[in-house]
């Protein structure tokens, strides 16, 4: 099989006409050749972080959205299933991904539960890390949450450190803010990459520290504009990453989109193609092609190099995209979950108290991260309640593998007039959040997704919609077009009912990730992700 292009020599920093013969799923040979075809052929893209579970999607629906924005591969941490059902998850992400022709390249979960600070499905201890590793399937150390625990030496995460180290297999990194002597000893642990950087002064220093650095744009978290005038010095040591996508964006674009803005930004075409199709191959030692004779044929045709539109895929020299076609067939798996609570009363959401003052959590759009506030407390019968009017909603965290009291708190910015949204997808252990204007509306909301045994949900007082995630409580059983036009309209409820942010659901679903500073809320309470411990909803002074 031959195809002719325009071809993109990343590495030579050259294009030329062209044609490419493909033998045996590998690229035989590459030839100067004069023809008429303006297209052109190049690498395919790789999301060089991403945990597919977010796509809401199991992996062999989440790869027939990627080819179509020409995503051949990802780096995929599968710690969201992981915190579910163990070890068990990450054989189900890694079985089901190979029944179809996309390269996913798993990694071996560090943070299973990501804190002892709340309650997982499972456990995954350095003893089991160090079997993962042994998994040729299993080609890194995902991401390394427990900085902590990396700065005070603990004996369990070097450990985990280690056996990554004795295999050969690079360790992902997860350091939010960490700068100054916190992050040289947390790099010279062993860990390789950040994909949390949200400024350019902390990018700069880590990787002048020689750390590389991912880009992350995702459907809550999004630093591309933060990150991106650091490519044209560093595109060596930089990559383009997801994190988390939520079905309705993997319809509409990918690391193709990415790639389009940094052009678009006067990034040096080659520098932006670097770190999108050639960084992550290498830092990784993927099985994928680099446009190379005698490499895997995985190469992606493309209208213009400005936008980046897919118009053909190939995999292996199998063509799985082309022209708005997916090559892919759906493929059969069986449900696997852990969900065991029982439905909970309007009583379990009150929170007796006089205080006048309380911590609320401030949601920050495109962010992670949030901010500690302190509020007057609006107390009903002796039941601290939302406040609507200045935006203080009741959150909580319901713990969805045993039957205990919700934890309950206070935040900002979801913007709610009516009703409440709720989900069983909360980072990183996977209870049900939620958040509303009342105890009723939240109960409701609740119990809709312990009904369906996971979900996410919207209720307001004449309708209740909800998207099943069957798969773990956190992954549909349908399809990737179904998946995303279910959110996309649940999604839009949420927004009926006053929501201003951009994803309301990717960003309650941080609301939980202790990890990440600075107030959050598990269920076991809330929580300071800056002094890592926990922290009393009520002021009394």
């Amino acid at each position: 099989m031959t195809i002719s292009g325009q071809i993109v020599d990343i590495q030579n920093k050259r294009v030329f006409k062209g044609e490419i013969t493909i033998k045996n799923e590998m690229i035989f040979s590459i030839e100067e050749k004069q023809h008429d075809t303006e297209t052109y052929i190049l690498p395919g893209f790789v999301d060089a972080h991403i945990h597919i579970e977010s796509s809401m999607l199991v992996p062999s629906e989440f790869a027939r959205l990627a080819v179509k924005h020409g995503t051949i591969a990802t780096v995929s941490d599968p710690h969201e299933i992981a915190n579910v059902l163990g070890v068990e998850g990450v054989e189900f992400m890694i079985e089901n991904g190979k029944k179809v022709p996309f390269k996913f390249n798993f990694g071996a979960p560090s943070c299973v539960p990501a804190t002892t600070f709340e309650s997982a499905g499972a456990v995954i201890d350095s003893d089991a890390i160090k079997k993962l590793l042994e998994n040729p399937d299993i080609k890194y150390l995902s991401e390394m949450m427990n900085y902590p625990g990396v700065l005070l030496d603990d004996a369990e995460v070097l450990k985990k450190i280690a056996w990554a180290k004795h295999y050969n297999k690079p360790v992902d990194g997860h350091a939010p803010g960490l700068i100054g002597q916190a992050i040289t000893k947390y790099i010279n642990a062993g860990i390789a990459t950040d994909h949390e950087c949200f400024t350019y002064k902390e990018a700069l220093e880590k990787l002048q520290k020689g750390m590389k650095i991912l880009i992350r744009e995702g459907s809550a978290a999004k630093n591309f504009e933060a990150l991106i005038d650091l490519a044209s010095e560093h595109f060596e040591n930089m990559m383009f990453c997801s994190d988390d996508k939520h079905p309705d964006d993997l319809m509409v674009g990918h690391i193709n989109k990415l790639c389009a803005r940094a052009v678009a930004k006067e990034i040096d075409l080659f520098k932006v193609l670097q770190m999108a199709c050639i960084n992550p191959v290498k830092h990784y030692d993927l099985d994928v092609g680099l446009l190379k004779v005698g490499d895997f044929a995985d190469f992606i045709v493309v209208e213009d190099l400005i936008n980046f539109k897919t118009v053909q895929t190939y995999i292996d020299g199998e063509l799985v995209f082309d022209k708005e076609n997916v090559l892919i067939n759906p493929v059969s798996f069986k449900n696997l979950n852990n969900f065991n609570c029982n439905k909970k009363e309007i009583s379990d959401f009150r929170f007796e108290s006089s205080t006048k003052k309380i911590r609320v959590i401030e949601a920050l759009e495109g962010q992670l991260v949030t901010n500690e506030l302190i509020k007057e407390a609006l107390i009903l019968n002796g039941n601290l309640v939302s406040n609507i009017k200045n935006d203080i909603l009741k959150i909580t965290v319901v713990n969805r593998y045993k039957n205990k009291k919700p934890a309950i708190a206070f935040i900002k910015n979801f913007g709610l007039k009516e009703g409440a949204i709720a989900s069983s997808v909360g980072h990183d252990s996977h209870n049900i959040i939620a958040v509303g204007v009342s105890d009723e509306a939240i109960c409701k909301a609740v119990n809709l997704l312990i009904e369906n045994k996971g979900g996410i949900c919207a209720v307001s007082n004449s309708e209740e919609k909800i998207v099943p995630l069957p798969v773990a409580g956190i992954m549909s059983d349908k399809d990737g077009n179904t998946t995303g036009k279910q959110y996309a309209d649940l999604d839009k409820m949420a927004k009926q009912l006053g929501s201003t942010l951009h994803a309301p659901y990717m960003t309650l679903s941080f609301m939980a990730l202790l990890v990440i500073p600075s107030l959050k809320l598990s269920d076991k309470g809330l929580f300071n992700g800056t002094d890592f411990k926990f922290t009393p909803l009520a002021i009394n002074n």
